[in-house]
């Protein structure tokens, strides 16, 4: 499977900041917000990430990120040019997908939480064995925001309503999706909505339709955070802080998840800890990479 990060958009809600930089290039507590995103597509076991940005914007990525090597995987990079919806995200990157099963992930999104990254390489692998699609969802206070899923007693996916003014559940669907092959075709099929988008949620109910379209509650051991608002943004940036402090990690460490997963080595992670400096990230860095070749394994 291959993973693709939309990161583009004006980010009208954040205003005036975003006229000067991209929402996904701004700072959730120590580290870029689009780290996030890319974190949790490392952690499902993709290593073939695309990013979608603006024409603006896409320098800014690429002297960010550069090619992914340092990571052990590969990020090449490709422009939306008009925000005209979540699903176009396929046609754009249909080169870059090959044919193959696709994960999308937003790049303004965050997720957390203890065996979450299990939870995301086992539904990439149902996705790449059984086919369709699985999304993801999580329980939200104010669910009419989002596209909200409806579950039978049995738990099975029954319907997908798109900000409804009276919600049947409070179970939002997140901005995780994993997709098989069809997903190029099917999204080519579908007509834009009202305000001119393909939309996610109508690619969704296509496979609802086709009874291909499963949901995995993340449960009340996982955090999602949607960092869209000023305020969004804000109580991001405390969840991290205040876990980091409190825990003594750093969450969407790429060179962690790396390290972690042999993408790359602990002593190559330890060169990199050692180029970046001073910096609160890059002491952590040092000091697990340490740990690993002094201890041989990581709690």
């Amino acid at each position: 499977m291959r993973g693709i990060v939309l990161a583009g958009g004006t980010g009208t809600r954040l205003h005036p900041v975003t006229r000067a930089v991209s929402k996904q290039l701004l700072p959730v507590y120590d580290k870029p917000m689009i780290y996030y995103p890319i974190s949790v597509l490392m952690l499902a076991g993709i290593r073939e990430i695309l990013v979608i940005t603006t024409p603006h914007d896409r320098e800014q990525f690429e002297r960010l990120l550069g090619d992914g090597a340092q990571w052990g995987v590969r990020i090449d990079y490709a422009v939306q040019p008009s925000p005209d919806g979540l699903a176009q995200a396929f046609l754009i990157g249909a080169d870059h997908l090959a044919g193959g099963p696709a994960a999308l992930v937003l790049g303004d999104n965050i997720f957390y939480g203890h065996g979450i990254g299990d939870t995301f390489t086992e539904s990439v692998a149902t996705v790449e064995r059984d086919g369709g699609c699985t999304l993801f969802g999580y329980r939200v206070s104010d669910p009419e925001r989002y596209g909200v899923a409806i579950l039978d007693r049995d738990g099975t996916l029954v319907d997908i309503e798109e900000k409804p003014e009276k919600p049947r559940s409070n179970l939002a669907v997140t901005g995780l999706y994993l997709y098989d092959p069809d997903v190029v075709e099917l999204a080519g099929r579908l007509q834009p909505s009202a305000r001119g988008e393909l939309e996610i949620t109508d690619l969704n109910r296509v496979y609802l339709q086709r009874q291909q379209a499963r949901l995995v509650d993340l449960g009340r051991g996982a955090a999602w955070l949607d960092t869209g608002t000023q305020d969004a943004m804000l109580e991001a940036t405390q969840f991290v802080q205040v876990l980091q402090h409190r825990q003594g990690i750093t969450i969407a460490c790429l060179e962690e998840v790396a390290m972690r997963r042999g993408y790359i080595t602990a002593e190559q992670a330890l060169v990199l800890g050692e180029e970046m400096g001073k910096s609160g990230y890059a002491d952590y860095l040092r000091r697990t990479a340490r740990e690993f070749l002094e201890m041989g394994t990581l709690p």
